[in-house]
């Protein structure tokens, strides 16, 4: 199945909502970054969320980050998605290795560790919106549901899951994103809570077959779900060499020349994706000239 997300509304607009199947995006991200069991699960939740949160933003050229920044071996990862379902991200740390917790799953918390949730939404103005707030839990989907409480003032229920094989490879992921309106009638409330007491994974819902559509099924039961749109989702990075070039320029003549007379080529990474351009030392005499025009 290729990685998509659906769009909803349930009970008259009281409430919106968001699902996703995501284990290409995962397991890509996975690869790149050749990160251990208990990263690829962290991060893969916080691709999830980054891409739904995505799907939010208004216009095309919008872009949001999120940051978690942690005490923990991981120390942390950032993942960035646009509007239109394209999401990137990378851990600080790809190859932790920790004890599995007490109930014997990945410690995605143990890893990650006490810190901060940083939500970065750039829409184009002369500063981007920023939102911060202490990790509650670590494991990502807990501590988004609070950003969302105490933030943006939206009470929220998150869910977000990867599920690992045995040969490290990401057999299922995805997640959802449920909202109330802020007109959201009591009734509407308690149905809500009494449909999301019945979930017992998102992991388990998806091992078991479930679609974005069937998992909104579930969470939002007799509550007039209708369904507004679907959307691909896919790890996609837009690094190039002529934006490597645009950020070099912008280090300034003074950084250029120190490079230039140090007489060698040099390497410049993308953190997303581990793409490596070089640029020998001609064209960095390029740039130096270019930057002066």
């Amino acid at each position: 199945m290729t990685d998509y997300m659906v769009r909803a509304t349930a009970a008259d607009a009281q409430i919106r909502a968001f699902a996703c199947t995501t284990r290409q995006t995962v397991e890509k991200a996975r690869s790149i970054h050749n990160s251990s069991p208990v990263v690829t699960a962290a991060l893969g939740r916080l691709l999830s969320a980054g891409a739904m949160m995505g799907s939010m933003l208004k216009g095309e050229q919008d872009l949001l980050t999120l940051q978690v920044k942690g005490d923990g071996p991981m120390k942390g990862m950032i993942v960035t998605a646009d509007s239109m379902g394209h999401v990137k991200g990378y851990p600080y740390v790809p190859d932790v290795i920790v004890p599995a917790n007490s109930a014997g799953k990945l410690d995605v918390a143990g890893a990650v560790g006490a810190g901060t949730l940083s939500v970065i939404r750039d829409m184009g103005l002369k500063e981007p919106y920023v939102g911060q707030t202490l990790l509650q839990t670590g494991e990502i989907a807990e501590d988004l549901t609070y950003y969302f409480a105490t933030s943006e003032q939206v009470p929220s229920s998150v869910g977000l899951g990867v599920l690992m094989e045995r040969n490290n490879q990401v057999k299922q992921a995805g997640g959802f994103i449920i909202q109330l309106m802020p007109f959201a009638q009591e009734q509407v409330i308690d149905r809500l809570e009494e449909n999301l007491g019945r979930i017992t994974s998102v992991t388990a819902m998806l091992d078991g077959g479930d679609t974005p559509e069937i998992m909104l099924g579930k969470a939002l039961e007799g509550l007039s779900l209708e369904l507004t749109d679907q959307m691909p989702v896919a790890f996609s990075c837009n690094c190039s060499r002529s934006r490597i070039q645009k950020a070099l320029t912008s280090l300034g003549e003074k950084e250029l020349q120190a490079m230039i007379q140090e007489g060698h080529e040099i390497g410049v990474e993308c953190h997303f994706c581990n793409q490596k351009y070089v640029f020998q030392v001609d064209e960095l005499k390029e740039l130096l000239d270019q930057g002066r025009q």
